[in-house]
């Protein structure tokens, strides 16, 4: 709301906090602006018998109605109203609203290169769009009979032209990437199938028909000159470890090294630790690096990766750093690579001999003809098929005012020899999100349930600790493990099939998908339930 009125008193009180209030009157109508953090130039501009504009949202408080911090202006008597709506913009320490208008006026009006058109008539005409600097003048200086609630949606036809703008720009480039990638070089890297027989021969299961199609695709892309840059999706389960394996291996074949990387420690030694499994035996060294390991350790993982003894190398964000060198990577393979940069990925990249193939993989569901749009510089590959045996996940949503019911329930899974993930979102408290923290959820378990091991694991232990705790979990010595986030992606205990999700409104819908896929890994029935507070 925007009101207009008299300053009929200021004063500082303490109530119980120092605040500068000020009275408003207008006529026999009353309001009070009230400022907990004040300027003495605002305390000076805000003196009685002043004339003020001020702008912000109306609630009623112990005297009357008030508007707490509110956008203001001292105004002369018989000033009349813009016919503007004044912007509010999103603010950061030193930059005043006002510097930002004034800012924003001035370069509208001198520098009309800024706003330039950059769009022909016959792409803007026939999709009906508004010409660049007619959107960009209105959603900085709307008039006053606008639509607050399509500006606030950004559903304006002002807002429809610069999502478009956007659109355009980022497939441009991505497309302009694609076709200087077609003129890069990479090493071939055909394989002669002797590491990839071998691994076929000793795996405990059987692909699936996606799972061939897609390691086809891969294959085929690894033997060509040109760069391979492939997103490989598919659902939590689905075997995109196995696919990955299967290309690392063509590669070392070749006589090229890989790296795979991964964003968590925790997910990438559990890939270290599959892989080592799979592949024991084999012709081949594998090394692990991640910021975790002692300094001796890195340096002879570092110096065996840069000999080209191991042609192996698994690791964290410590991979692309200028001081390990892998002299002849051929292909780098990035898990859940949504959690990396763009400029990481080209870093890795960048290390082999020419540009290196690259298998980026992700689990978070991106339908398919997005992905297509939005990954224009990537061919896509998906999983599509889970192995036989898998389970769906029921999932549940629960109000925490049924919680004693979930303990019970954990009990009872547990005291049947399987295991549960009890995950909260902070490991501290925060008066913003006032959340179940870890470290006190743990207490409240174990002293719930004093016949159960209850384990706690979060971003904050040391390396060494949290391995420790994930280990226990793995080998089924800690029943219930309550995490936070850490969990989130990579992480697979087949024997955990339950898993409880603290304040699930706090998630966005890929992470709840993430977290969820921590279950379901056995032959047992999962469930993931949602604790959510009401009112949601």
């Amino acid at each position: 709301w925007q009101i207009e009125g008299t300053i009929a008193n200021t004063e500082i009180q303490y109530r119980p906090r120092r605040q500068l209030v000020c009275l408003v009157e207008e006529g026999e109508a009353q309001l009070v602006l009230r400022f907990f953090h004040f300027y003495p130039s605002q305390q000076k501009a805000l003196a009685p018998g002043k004339r003020v504009r001020a702008f912000g949202d109306v609630r009623e408080g112990h005297f009357g109605l008030e508007i707490v911090h509110p956008s203001f202006q001292v105004v002369e008597p018989g000033t009349p109203l813009p016919d503007r709506l004044t912007p509010v913009y999103p603010t950061t320490a030193g930059l005043s609203q006002d510097v930002l208008r004034k800012l924003v006026r001035r370069t509208l009006v001198r520098d009309p290169a800024y706003v330039a058109e950059t769009l022909p008539p016959w792409t803007r005409e026939p999709r009906r769009l508004w010409r660049f600097d007619e959107a960009v003048r209105y959603l900085h200086e709307p008039p006053t009979d606008a639509s607050q609630a399509a500006l606030d949606e950004r559903t304006h036809p002002a807002w429809t032209r610069l999502k478009f703008d956007e659109l355009i720009a980022q497939q441009l480039s991505l497309k302009i990437h694609r076709r200087a990638r077609a003129r890069r070089r990479a090493p071939r890297l055909p394989g002669d199938t002797t590491l990839t027989r071998a691994l076929y021969a000793r795996l405990p299961f059987t692909l699936t028909r996606a799972q061939q199609r897609v390691i086809a695709e891969i294959r085929r892309d690894l033997a060509k000159a040109e760069p391979m840059q492939r997103l490989l999706q598919g659902d939590v389960g689905s075997g995109k470890t196995v696919v990955a394996a299967l290309a690392a291996l063509q590669a070392i074949e070749s006589g090229y090294q890989v790296a795979f990387m991964a964003p968590t420690e925790i997910l990438a030694e559990q890939h270290y630790r599959k892989l080592a499994a799979w592949l024991d035996g084999l012709p081949l060294k594998i090394a692990w690096l991640s910021g975790g390991l002692a300094a001796k350790i890195k340096r002879q993982a570092k110096a065996a990766i840069e000999s080209g003894e191991a042609q192996f190398a698994i690791g964290t964000h410590m991979l692309f750093q200028d001081e390990v060198t892998l002299p002849r990577l051929g292909l780098a393979i990035v898990d859940e690579q949504h959690r990396f940069g763009v400029a990481q990925r080209l870093a890795l990249r960048q290390k082999g001999i020419g540009d290196a193939h690259q298998l980026m993989m992700s689990a978070t569901p991106i339908p398919r003809t997005l992905a297509m749009s939005f990954y224009a510089d990537l061919d896509v590959s998906v999983i599509d098929q889970m192995p036989p045996g898998r389970t769906p996940v029921a999932t549940r949503l629960v109000s925490q005012r049924r919680r004693s019911e979930i303990v019970e329930r954990v009990r009872k899974i547990c005291s049947s020899g399987r295991q549960v993930y009890w995950v909260c979102p902070l490991i501290e408290e925060s008066e913003k999100l006032e959340l179940q923290t870890a470290v006190a959820l743990h207490a409240e378990l174990t002293a719930k349930l004093p016949e159960l091991k209850v384990g706690l694991l979060h971003g904050r232990m040391k390396p060494d600790d949290k391995a420790a705790v994930m280990d226990g979990f793995v080998r089924g010595e800690i029943d219930v493990l309550v995490a936070t986030t850490v969990i989130e992606v990579g992480v697979d205990v087949p024997n955990a099939s339950m898993m409880v999700i603290e304040h699930a409104e706090r998630f966005g819908l890929a992470q709840l998908h993430q977290l969820r896929g921590r279950v379901g890994r056995g032959v047992e029935e999962s469930v993931c339930i949602m604790l959510f507070e009401e009112p949601m």
